[in-house]
C-alpha cells in the first residue's frame, strides 16, 4: 500500500461524503419553505439507508467478480473486505476503496429526489431509493466499473457520467412520469424559498467534487492532478457561457442560474475529468452549457413536472459529456485511449452505446420499480398534504417558524 495514496483517499471519500448534504441545501433552497425539511431530509436520508444497502448486497453486485452482467456474491456483507488492498484499487485499503464507492451510490440515490419533491410520501422513498440501489444502480456501476461488458467495450466513464448522472436523471424522470405532476402544476408559479441555500449548495459541491473527480483516480499521481484541473475549468467555463446565455435571453443573469451553470459544468466533465487535456475541459463546459440551457428552457413550457431540472442538468449534461469525452479523451494525457479529434473516431460510439445502455436500463427497471412500491405503500401525499406542506405531515416539524 501507498501511504500518499490512502492519505488522498481518505479525504477523496470524506470531500464526497459531504456532496450529499450541500445537495440538500442546493435542492432545499429550490422549494417552497413549506417543502424545505421534506426536500433535504431526501439526500440526508440516503446517508443512512444508501450506505447500508451499499455494504450488505450492493457493493458486491457492483464490484466483485461475477460476469458481464452482475457481480457475485463473495463480497456480501463485506465479507473479506479488509484492509489488504484490492485488484480495482491497489494501492489502497479495500475497505477505503469500498467506503470511497458507497459515497458515489449514496448521492446518485439521492439526486433522484430533484423530480420528485414536494409530493412523494417519505416512506415509499425509503423503499424506492433502497431498493433502486440494488437493482439498477450496482448493475450499471458493474458494467462500467466493475469489469462488465461496456468496461469491456472500452466504454470510458472516469468518475459517473452514465454510472451516477444518466442513471439518475433517468430514473428522476421515471419516478416523475408515475408520480404525475405537481397539484399546482404548472398553473401556479412555484418560486424558490432560498435562494442563498442553493447557492451555498452549489459551492460547497464544487468544493466535493474534487474529491468525486480527483479522488476517481485512486491515488494521489498525475491522472488526479489531470482531473482535479478539469474540474476547476469545466464548471468555470460553463458559468461564462451561461451567463451570456442568460443575458441574451432576458438581460438578467440569475443567482440559481449560475448555481446551475456550476453544477451542469460539473457533471459534463465528471466522465471526462480523467482523460482530456485542460484546454479540452474548457471547451467540453463551454460546450455542455447550451444544450443543458435549452432543455431547461423547454422542460419550463411543458407540463413535464422535473421539478427542480434533474433532466437538464444530470441527463443531458451526463450524456453531453459522456459523447465529448469520446470527442476530447487524449491518450498523451491519460495513457488509456484517444478519441475523435486525436484520431480515434469509434470512441464516440462506444461512448454512445454506454449513454444508451445506462440510460434505457435506468429508466424502465426504475419504472418497474416505482410501480411495484406503489402497489405496495402509497405514493403520492394527499391533496391536503400537498397544500400544507410535506414537512409537517411526513415529518411533524417545519423549517421555519411563522407568525400566527
Amino acid at each position: 500500500m501507498n501511504q500518499a495514496d490512502t492519505a488522498w483517499m481518505l479525504v477523496s471519500t470524506a470531500l464526497v461524503l459531504l456532496m450529499t448534504p450541500m445537495l440538500a441545501f442546493f435542492y432545499g433552497g429550490l422549494v417552497r419553505s413549506k417543502n424545505a425539511l421534506n426536500t433535504m431530509m431526501m439526500s440526508f436520508i440516503a446517508l443512512g439507508f444508501s450506505a447500508v444497502i451499499w455494504a450488505l448486497i450492493a457493493y458486491t453486485l457492483a464490484f466483485a467478480p461475477g460476469n458481464d452482467w452482475i457481480g457475485g456474491l463473495s463480497r456480501s456483507m463485506l465479507n473479506t473486505v479488509g484492509i489488504e488492498p484490492v485488484s480495482q484499487a491497489p494501492t489502497i485499503p479495500h475497505m477505503l476503496y469500498m467506503s470511497y464507492q458507497a459515497t458515489f451510490a449514496i448521492i446518485t440515490a439521492a439526486l433522484i429526489s430533484g423530480s420528485i419533491v414536494e409530493r412523494m410520501r417519505f416512506s415509499a422513498y425509503l423503499a424506492f431509493i433502497s431498493l433502486w440501489g440494488i437493482v439498477v444502480y450496482a448493475p450499471i456501476a458493474h458494467w462500467v466499473w466493475g469489469g462488465g461488458w461496456l468496461s469491456k467495450m472500452g466504454a470510458l466513464d472516469f468518475a459517473g457520467g452514465t454510472v451516477v448522472h444518466v442513471n439518475a436523471a433517468m430514473a428522476a424522470v421515471a419516478c416523475a412520469l408515475a408520480l404525475g405532476n405537481r397539484r399546482e402544476y404548472p398553473s401556479s408559479s412555484l418560486i424558490p424559498h432560498n435562494v442563498p441555500f442553493t447557492l451555498l449548495g452549489a459551492g460547497v459541491l464544487w468544493f466535493g467534487w474534487f474529491g468525486f473527480n480527483a479522488g476517481s483516480a485512486l491515488a494521489a499521481n498525475g491522472i488526479a492532478g489531470l482531473a482535479f484541473t478539469a474540474t476547476f475549468l469545466a464548471p468555470a467555463s460553463t458559468l461564462v457561457v451561461w451567463t451570456f446565455l442568460d443575458y441574451m435571453r432576458s438581460g438578467k443573469p440569475t443567482a440559481v442560474g449560475a448555481a446551475t451553470a456550476i453544477v451542469v459544468g460539473l457533471v459534463a466533465i465528471t466522465p471526462a475529468a480523467g482523460f482530456v487535456g485542460p484546454m479540452s475541459a474548457i471547451w467540453l463546459g463551454g460546450i455542455a452549457a447550451i444544450p443543458s440551457y435549452m432543455t431547461l428552457q423547454w422542460r419550463a413550457k411543458t407540463n413535464f413536472d422535473d421539478s427542480l431540472d434533474v433532466l437538464a442538468a444530470h441527463g443531458v449534461g451526463g450524456t453531453v459529456g459522456a459523447l465529448l469525452t469520446g470527442v476530447f479523451a487524449q491518450k498523451s494525457f491519460n495513457g488509456v485511449a484517444d478519441g475523435l479529434l486525436y484520431g480515434n473516431p469509434g470512441q464516440l460510439g462506444t461512448q454512445a452505446i454506454a449513454v444508451l445502455a445506462a440510460g434505457a436500463y435506468s429508466f424502465v427497471a426504475s419504472f418497474i420499480l416505482i410501480k411495484l412500491v406503489g402497489a405496495v405503500i402509497s405514493l403520492r401525499a394527499t391533496e391536503a398534504e400537498e397544500t400544507e406542506g410535506l414537512d409537517i405531515s411526513q415529518h411533524g416539524e417545519e423549517a421555519y417558524q411563522h407568525a400566527d
